[in-house]
């Protein structure tokens, strides 16, 4: 009595705690004649559904489905994936990969870019500016490795990887580093930061510019998503459903937003049909509570639409291969400037010296671009470096028929054990007594 309590077996005690919190990933081939199956079980802590979701969709991979229940302190999913072409996966490099980093989602992982400097701009979207942007960059002697630029209702955010010109090295030169924020400074916001998840970060950006709040400029041909939330009372949830027009990370794109909003996704399956999307998510705050005000549900929506409208590819998609040079990107862009191209997209890398860069143009009013003048900054650039392509299409499956698509109203709430059973069945863990 009164002796302190010793732990004879806290070593296999420490190894147990590390196995509960380490994910079991399996990748299954076998169970889906057109689908690779990715199962994911853990323990549940916020924000692992969207890290995982970011393997999958940073190596460009199509999620044709998703059952997703995190109940209680676990976490499990199955996700049915294929390639671009809508082929099942059978690179043991990419399945091992998966493998691999879905089971250490649990640790802090960053994307940044080792060597370089991250800069970050904000602001009003017009026409010529990414070409003033760059302009600055290369009379400063910074060279440009990588970037992404969206825009979306008026407004731009972009960031951009650069190192010095001469060196190679990282911008560290605090009097380089103040007349780069001094002249940028005056085109748009402009900051030095670092990035863990460059297309999160994108979002956050948006979200931060508030332009979820903004008419567009130009109203857009496409569908609008539709997105409805209602409260589940009885058992404390926030019902989200959306419908609209599949493509490459879409999940990523409304759960990172979820997320960043302070939601917690408890259930959620998500279904393609054709080039229809449907995803119903049942959520809360991260205290537990429902959406609790007709505003905030608003504000929902409205967020959950512009994070889907962000990415989407408004205009002709240009893509340059051609070896990198200093002073490239002012070149080309000024060239769309002076044929009054707007980018309303952009995605810049370098591999090996070699520039691969796509550019999405419209007009100066956000229309179709005339095809006489693509052609003429074809000639300008090169007919061999600059390529006109077609949008990647989304390799669409035929809808299975073995459970019903969600309608975007949710007139009618599923109740929350079937919910429960339907995904037990999807992620494997019972069988079916049909």
């Amino acid at each position: 009595m009164g002796e302190l309590m010793e732990w004879p077996c806290l070593d296999e005690y420490e190894k147990l705690v590390i196995r509960m919190n380490t994910p079991r990933v399996v990748v299954d081939n076998a169970v889906c004649a057109t689908t690779t199956l990715v199962k994911v079980d853990s323990a549940r802590k916020h924000g692992i559904l969207l890290e995982a979701v970011q393997v999958l969709t940073d190596l460009n991979l199509s999620i044709k489905k998703a059952y997703i229940s995190s109940d209680g302190r676990w976490f499990m999913d199955v996700f049915h994936v294929t390639d671009l072409n809508g082929n099942k996966l059978t690179d043991e490099s990419v399945i091992n990969y998966i493998e691999q980093s879905l089971g250490c989602i649990h640790h802090v992982r960053s994307n940044s870019f080792n060597g370089l400097t991250a800069l970050e701009l904000t602001g009003t979207d017009r026409l010529g500016l990414l070409s003033e942007v760059f302009a600055v960059l290369a009379d400063l002697e910074c060279n440009v490795v990588e970037s992404k630029m969206w825009t979306h209702n008026g407004r731009i955010a972009s960031l951009i990887y650069v190192k010095d010109c001469d060196s190679g090295n990282p911008i560290e030169d605090s009097q380089k580093i103040d007349r780069i924020e001094g002249r940028l400074r005056n085109r748009k916001n402009f900051g030095f930061l670092a990035v863990t998840h460059t297309e999160r970060r994108l979002h956050q950006m948006m979200f931060a510019d508030r332009d979820y709040e903004r008419e567009p400029i130009i109203r857009s041909a496409s569908e609008s998503p539709a997105v409805t939330v209602q409260n589940w009372v009885e058992r404390g949830y926030s019902v989200v459903n959306v419908q609209c027009k599949d493509r490459r990370k879409l999940l990523f794109d409304v759960v990172c937003t979820l997320t960043d909003m302070q939601y917690v996704v408890f259930h959620a399956t998500i279904n393609t049909a054709g080039d229809k999307a449907y995803l119903e998510f049942y959520i809360r705050h991260t205290d537990g509570s429902p959406i609790s005000s007709e505003a905030e549900r608003q504000r929902v929506i409205q967020c959950l639409q512009a994070a889907i409208e962000r990415r989407a590819s408004e205009g002709v998609r240009l893509e340059l291969c051609t070896e990198d040079r200093r002073g490239l990107l002012a070149d080309v862009t000024r060239t769309f400037r002076e044929n009054g191209l707007n980018v309303t997209r952009a995605e810049i890398s370098t591999t090996s010296e070699i520039a691969l860069n796509v550019f999405y143009v419209t007009d100066a009013m956000g229309n179709p671009a005339d095809p006489k003048i693509i052609e003429a900054v074809r000639q300008k650039i090169g007919l061999s470096n600059l390529k006109v392509k077609e949008l990647p299409l989304i390799n669409h499956q035929e809808a299975e028929r073995d459970e019903p698509t969600v309608g975007v109203g949710g007139a009618v709430l599923l109740s929350l054990g079937s919910l429960v059973r339907r995904n037990l069945y999807n992620l494997g863990l019972i069988r079916s007594h049909s």
